[in-house]
Formats: structure tokens, C-alpha cells, sequence
């Protein structure tokens, strides 16, 4: 085959695979044993549940990780502890106070062992909120001149000072 037509011959093969162009089966009166075998196999595939309304608030607060503290600040642009927490649930039209000691007053509370993705957590003197992640860890602005961060409860200051958990919105 010379050279010129080998290439051509080549070239549109790679362009059908490409685009996904491939021969439609013709239809038959029995089912072709490959697509039993893929009907089968669908069973036992596990679709990955739908996010609860927790892990969604988790999701939407780990976006800001980056971002610079600013007193009273609730926007990509700057956020203090409760402006975090208020911004987050606020994506998902879920309206809480931007104030850590009003959060403690929603939502019903949760025990350390109970914690869920999403949950309120409350430091010492409930100056400070974080947003847990699961895991042991939490998304939270810490304070002036540092940036909204994830860190671990256990082993770190915070673990020693939460002093409680909210679930403010049901998943």
C-alpha cells in the first residue's frame, strides 16, 4: 500500500475514533449476551448517594479556603469565623446570624461522638466558630492576618477548646 493512501487510511481511523464514530448494531431478535452481561453487572454497581445538606454547606465553605480574615467579613472578598459560617449556609438560601453567640442558639445540639459534615462547632467563650468537615477536621477563619483554613480538632488548641456543636439545618 503506498505511503500517502496508508496515512489517509490511518488518519480517518483516528478521526472516527475520535468523534465516536462506530457501526450502530443492527437490531436482532435476541439480546447479544454482552448486553445481558452489562444488565447484570448494573445491579450491583453502588450509585454514590445524593450529598446531604451538610456535606453540601461543607463543600461550599472549603471554596474559601484562601481567603484573607476581615473582621465582620462574609464574602469571597473577606470573612471573620461567623461571616464563614453565615456565607456558607447563605449559598444554599439557609439565612443564619452572623454572630457566633446568636448560632448557638439554632439548631439542635450535637455530641463530639455525633458530629456531621456541615455542624456548627463553638470554641471557648463562643468568640470563635468553625464549620466541621467529618474526619475530625474543620474549615474556619482563624483571626486577623491569616486566610480561611481546614484543620485537624484532635492534637491542635481547638480540639481542647470546643465546647459544642450545632446541627442547624436537618440533611
Amino acid at each position: 500500500m503506498p505511503r500517502r493512501l496508508l496515512i489517509l487510511v490511518l488518519a480517518c481511523v483516528f478521526a472516527a475514533v475520535g468523534f465516536g464514530w462506530t457501526a450502530t448494531p443492527v437490531a436482532t431478535t435476541k439480546p447479544r449476551p454482552s448486553i445481558i452481561v452489562h444488565a447484570k453487572a448494573a445491579r450491583y454497581v453502588k450509585k454514590r448517594p445524593k450529598p446531604t445538606l451538610g456535606e453540601r454547606v461543607a463543600g461550599i465553605a472549603l471554596k474559601a479556603v484562601g481567603v484573607p480574615y476581615s473582621w465582620g467579613g462574609a464574602s469571597m472578598s473577606g470573612f471573620d469565623c461567623s461571616g464563614l459560617v453565615h456565607w456558607a449556609y447563605g449559598r444554599l438560601g439557609i439565612e443564619v446570624p452572623h454572630s457566633s453567640y446568636a448560632l448557638y442558639d439554632m439548631g439542635s445540639r450535637v455530641a463530639r461522638s455525633r458530629m456531621k459534615p456541615g455542624d456548627v462547632l463553638f470554641f471557648s467563650g463562643l468568640g470563635h466558630v468553625g464549620l466541621y468537615l467529618g474526619g475530625g477536621r474543620m474549615v474556619h477563619a482563624p483571626q486577623s492576618g491569616r486566610n480561611v483554613e481546614v484543620v485537624t480538632l484532635r492534637g491542635s488548641h481547638y480540639g481542647t477548646r470546643l465546647v459544642g456543636a450545632r446541627r442547624v439545618a436537618s440533611t
